[in-house]
């Protein structure tokens, strides 16, 4: 196990407030037996309010069937319908073939109707999955729907809350998100909150696709709430990335959630130094963590010097580190963007774009893709700076999201592979 970890820059100023990024980078471990595998403990909550009629639930139907068919005896799994009127289907069960059945019988007889309660029906299925959870399983709500909560609690800041309460509690929530009249920022923070993942599914045929993908996921988890942990006892650090944070002590620590068999994992943390004498160092480590130390602690230790102004404005950038940061403030800055365009604020989604583009512009020198990624800033500020349709707003924020969040195009974990 390597963790590798670069700096954009290594000397800081003596007068102190000197920016600097650190790159971390690592590949988990590769699943060698499946026989080995932690059981899971999923939830399948299932919109069935009436914009969900025709091929959508047909083929969430179909999905729900073909991830079932991925579990085995060691696994439990519930299903939960609901529109203005939540029903547990299946009560949370060992996933034994005659459960299997059992479900998916009733599964076919759900049909779609009324309105969207999506707090309750959620909160039911978290519910059926705290009533298995061991220590050692993986459990996970997993929540599709293509409508708006308009029945139950719609607040998006409580549902966050609850989200990052029930993850805790060591239940995961991942949204799936289906056409184009969903609130893709409401189910995007409950993903965050929760410890899963958002997936914008743009046409029905996909549907089966993309829950089949994450309960696969589900099953190769091969590190148990993984974390980087900086020691940095006078630096301020944050990061880039929208993953949990918190300072415990003299460390920060950011939550990186399960991880999969061979996934590539890139975190960015933005470091802040104090001010110092000429030649005082600070040395940073960052080391792994995971529940059952399969991660083995692998950790990385960077060093910074304060030198003086005319050195430190004379010092080489590693240009390597310079386009993941730059790539990560330009989908921060696209993000902000559809939420300002959602609410009709297109002046503040032009403005967003520009800041971010003048500032990368101006470290770019005569590095091509940098200057290339401030000139698609600028080229695009027009695009959100009027009413965009509510399936490409949806589209630009699940690539930007997928982006920040170290996911690929599609919303999976990226592969070493």
């Amino acid at each position: 196990m390597n963790l590798t970890a670069r700096t954009d820059r290594a000397l800081v100023r003596t007068t102190g407030g000197s920016i600097r990024y650190a790159l971390l980078d690592f590949v988990a471990p590769r699943m060698e037996r499946t026989s080995d595998r932690p059981p899971v403990n999923l939830a399948f909550v299932l919109d069935r309010s009436g914009s969900m009629g025709g091929s959508k639930i047909e083929l969430a139907r179909l999905a729900i069937r073909n991830a079932l068919a991925r579990l085995d005896d060691r696994d439990r799994f519930a299903l939960v319908a609901y529109d203005d009127v939540v029903d547990v289907v299946t009560e949370s069960t060992p996933a034994t073939a005659e459960a299997k059945a059992g479900a998916l019988e009733r599964l076919a007889r759900i049909d779609a109707r009324g309105s969207t309660n999506l707090s309750d029906g959620w909160l039911r299925g978290c519910e059926q999955v705290a009533v298995g959870l061991t220590a050692d399983s993986i459990g996970r709500c997993l929540l599709l729907t293509d409508g708006l909560a308009n029945v139950g609690i719609k607040d998006p800041e409580v549902l966050r809350t609850h989200a990052a309460e029930i993850r805790a509690r060591g239940v995961s929530t991942t949204t799936f998100g289906v056409g184009a009249d969903f609130d893709e920022l409401l189910l995007q923070s409950m993903a965050d909150a929760g410890g899963g993942h958002f997936y914008y599914i743009d046409s029905a045929q996909k549907i089966t696709d993309i829950i089949t993908s994450e309960v696969g996921e589900a099953l190769e988890v091969v590190a148990r709430d993984a974390a980087i942990a900086a020691h940095t006892p006078e630096v301020l650090v944050e990061q880039l990335t929208p993953l949990p944070f918190e300072r415990a002590g003299e460390a920060t620590l950011v939550a990186l959630g399960d991880l999969v068999s061979e996934q590539s994992v890139q975190v960015v943390m933005k470091l802040t130094f104090p001010p110092a004498q000429t030649g005082r160092q600070h040395e940073v480590t960052f080391r792994l963590t995971d529940r059952d130390g399969v991660l083995g602690g692998a950790s990385a230790t960077l060093t910074w010097r304060h030198a003086a102004h005319p050195e430190v404005d004379a010092q080489p950038r590693d240009r390597s580190v310079d386009r993941v940061v730059a790539g990560l403030y330009a989908a921060r800055a696209r993000e902000e963007a559809v939420r300002f365009n959602r609410a009709g604020q297109y002046d503040a989604a032009r403005w967003a774009l520009k800041g971010v583009a003048a500032r990368i512009g101006a470290y770019a020198g005569d590095d091509t893709a940098l200057r290339g990624l401030a000139g698609q800033l600028m080229g695009e500020q027009q695009l959100f700076a009027a009413p965009m349709a509510a399936a490409d707003r949806k589209t630009r924020h699940f690539a930007s999201a997928n982006m920040s969040r170290g996911r690929d195009v599609q919303g999976k974990a990226n592969r070493a592979r």
